[in-house]
């Protein structure tokens, strides 16, 4: 499974932006979906996730109300919509896919994608 994320760029505080990540597999719907964020000198974290139908969702606590994950299972996409971003939320964003929703929210990832970098200015 190759997953391909985009849709970061450089936004002012308060600004929002949605990132989209295509996954190759045409198992799309068997994976639950999530993102995690790396910021510069810390370690990577988990932001949300997505179960494989897109009714059940979890979010860290830093991003709850101010970020939204969906999925489209007919184009094999899921997106991030981050409202009201803030300077703290600067981080290469990864996408990531695993068969277990619960495990994935724990980090236990089958597939990472290449990131993209979003940049909070304040």
């Amino acid at each position: 499974v190759q997953l391909q994320a985009s849709g970061g760029g450089l936004v002012q505080t308060g600004g929002s932006l949605r990132l989209s990540c295509a996954a190759s597999t045409r198992t799309f719907g068997s994976y639950a979906m999530g993102w995690f964020r790396q910021a510069p000198g810390r370690e990577r974290e988990f932001v949300t996730v997505i179960n494989w139908g897109g009714n059940t969702m979890y979010y860290a606590h830093s991003v709850e109300g101010r970020f939204t994950i969906s999925r489209d299972n007919a184009k094999n996409t899921v997106y991030l919509q981050m409202n009201s971003l803030k300077p703290e939320d600067t981080a290469v964003y990864y996408c990531a896919a695993g068969l277990v929703s619960g495990a994935l929210r724990s980090g236990r990832v089958d597939y990472w994608g290449k990131g993209t970098l979003v940049t909070v200015s304040s």
